[in-house]
C-alpha cells in the first residue's frame, strides 16, 4: 500500500556519522535523551512527556506528507545513535526497515499498544494507523510512552509520570470537546478525501465516506468516486473533506458535483507555523460542527 523509501546502497555508517541529520525537525531540551520519533503526532508527545530532560529529532520534515518518507544517510545515524526511536509501524516503510537495521531494543511501536483497525476505501485495506485521531487512544499510548522513557538511563522518573498525567488530561479534555459538539448534529456522514478518519469517526459516533484508501495519493476508481457522490447527495451531505497536506482536487471535483463546498480535515500527520495538535484538533471540531450542522 505505501511506497518503499529507505535508501540502498549506502555507505558504512561509520563514515556518515559526521552528516547531518539532512532536513531533520529537532526541538526539545538539549538534555541528554536523544529520542527520534517518525513523523509529528509522535513527536508531539514526545516532547510533551519528556520535557526538557529529551531532545526529540523528526524524521519528517513539518508540512511534509510522512507516508512516502524517505530517509537520508545521516537519519540513518541519528536513528542508531538514539536513546529512543518512536515509530508506528505499517505506516513508514522505510522506517520500519531502518528500526530493523538500526534500532533494536530502543525502539517503542506505538501500533502495539492497540490493536489497529482494518481501513476503507478502494483499494486493497490494510490497518489504520491514524490512531491519534483518537484523543483517548492516544492518552493511552501516552501512558505506554511514560513508560518506556522512564526506562531511559538517566530519565527524569519523577518528571516523565507528571507530565504524561497532564497531557492525558488535556486529552480527556478534548475528548469531552468532541463528545459534546458532535453529540446534537443534523447529518453524522462525513465524505472525506482518504480513509484518515476511522477511529475519529468510531469515537464520536460519525460515518466516514472516504473517496480513496488509506493512501492519500491512491486514485480512486472513477466507480468509487461516482459511488461517494451518489451517497454524498443521498444523505445531502454540504461538505466534502480534503486535507492539509494533499491536493483537494478530487474533493473540490465531488463538492462542485453535488452542490456542496470543500473544507480541510486535518489528520495532523505534519504541522507548520505554530499549529500543534490541540489548536488543529479543535479547528477540525470547528469544521465538522458546521458540515454537520451540530447544535
Amino acid at each position: 500500500m505505501l511506497r518503499r523509501g529507505i535508501v540502498a546502497g549506502l555507505t558504512a555508517l561509520a563514515v556518515v556519522a559526521g552528516v547531518g541529520a539532512c532536513g531533520d525537525e529537532q526541538a526539545g531540551g538539549g538534555g541528554g535523551t536523544q529520542v527520534v520519533a517518525a513523523f509529528y503526532p509522535l513527536q508531539f508527545i514526545s516532547e510533551r512527556v519528556g520535557g526538557d530532560g529529551v531532545r526529540v529529532t523528526n524524521l519528517t520534515k513539518a508540512g511534509a506528507e510522512p507516508h512516502d518518507l524517505e530517509l537520508q544517510p545521516g537519519q540513518l545515524a541519528t536513528i542508531e545513535d538514539a536513546d529512543l526511536v518512536v515509530y508506528l509501524s505499517g505506516f513508514q516503510p522505510a522506517v520500519d526497515e531502518a528500526v530493523a537495521q538500526e534500532a533494536k531494543g530502543k525502539a517503542f511501536d506505538v501500533a502495539t499498544v492497540e490493536a489497529l483497525k482494518e481501513g476503507s476505501g478502494d483499494e486493497e485495506h490494510g490497518k489504520d494507523p491514524h490512531v491519534w485521531l483518537d484523543p483517548l487512544r492516544l492518552s493511552v499510548i501516552v501512558g505506554k510512552l511514560s513508560e518506556r522513557l522512564q526506562q531511559v538511563d538517566g530519565a527524569d522518573t519523577a518528571g516523565i509520570t507528571t507530565r504524561a498525567a497532564q497531557l492525558q488530561g488535556e486529552l480527556q479534555q478534548l475528548d469531552q470537546e468532541y463528545q459534546t459538539g458532535l453529540k446534537t448534529c443534523q447529518r453524522r456522514d462525513i465524505v472525506t478525501s482518504h480513509a484518515a478518519f476511522g477511529y475519529l469517526a468510531a469515537r464520536y459516533g460519525l460515518n466516514q465516506v472516504p473517496i480513496s484508501g488509506l493512501d492519500p495519493e491512491e486514485e480512486p476508481s472513477p466507480q468509487r468516486v461516482a459511488e461517494v457522490a451518489q451517497l454524498a447527495k443521498e444523505k445531502g451531505v454540504t461538505t466534502i473533506f480534503f486535507e492539509a497536506l494533499v491536493s483537494p482536487k478530487l474533493s473540490e471535483t465531488v463538492a462542485k458535483e453535488i452542490g456542496a463546498k470543500a473544507a480541510v480535515l486535518d489528520p495532523i500527520e505534519g504541522v507548520e507555523g505554530d499549529a500543534t495538535y490541540f489548536t488543529v484538533m479543535r479547528a477540525n471540531l470547528t469544521a465538522l460542527k458546521d458540515a454537520l450542522g451540530c447544535g
